[in-house]
């Protein structure tokens, strides 16, 4: 069972991120603020529930959410700052789209850069204790499959479709085959020496 909330009659904003471990695609996070009775029998951590159950999720979410928000950090930011800190980029992002500001963070891991002027905490595995983490989770998951669905029609070979830019067999023997794109993060040195070929 997801708990509410960390502490009662407080504001408190669920964190978590999409896509830190791909080849390819920006960081997606969200930020969820949920009304201390929300309940749904299928939330989970987003790993945890089916895509098919995930997409179910989504609007009721968005629906049921006292204030939610989803950013990203692009490719670019990831080469540029490292994938740690434009995680924490895309979180803060997520954070200041907010509608109605938290009193507290609640963030999935064990770290996080503060946020000015407000407190936080990290919970190890959060999305599979927090309603709020999970409902991040789910936010920032489905809303990453959506830009990688997008993408993958531009670039069909290296099946964004179904890896969602993880490094998976299909993906590598793609990358061998067709090298680099645009879309893939250089800084993590997938072909090591290897000059983009688009």
């Amino acid at each position: 069972m997801l708990a509410p909330h960390l502490k009662k009659n407080r504001r408190e904003a669920g964190l978590d991120e999409a896509g830190r471990g791909c080849y390819a695609g920006p960081v997606f996070a969200a930020a969820v603020i949920l009304p201390v009775d929300f309940h749904h029998p299928l939330l989970n951590d987003s790993k945890q529930v089916s895509e098919k159950n995930r997409e179910l999720l989504r609007p009721i979410i968005e629906k049921e959410a006292i204030a939610f928000a989803v950013a990203s950090a692009s490719v670019e930011e990831i080469d540029s700052i490292n994938i740690l800190q434009a995680s924490y980029l895309a979180m803060h992002r997520a954070i200041a789209a907010l509608k109605k500001k938290p009193e507290f963070l609640l963030i999935d891991g064990n770290r996080f850069k503060p946020y000015p002027k407000i407190q936080h905490t990290c919970v190890i595995k959060g999305d599979g204790k927090f309603a709020s983490i999970a409902a991040a989770s789910i936010l920032a998951k489905t809303y990453r499959d959506e830009y990688m669905y997008r993408i993958h029609e531009e670039f069909p070979q290296y099946q964004w479709n179904r890896n969602k830019g993880y490094g998976t067999a299909t993906h590598r023997k793609a990358l061998e085959i067709h090298g680099l794109t645009p879309h893939h993060r250089k800084s993590f040195q997938i072909l090591p020496g290897q000059l983009p070929l688009f």
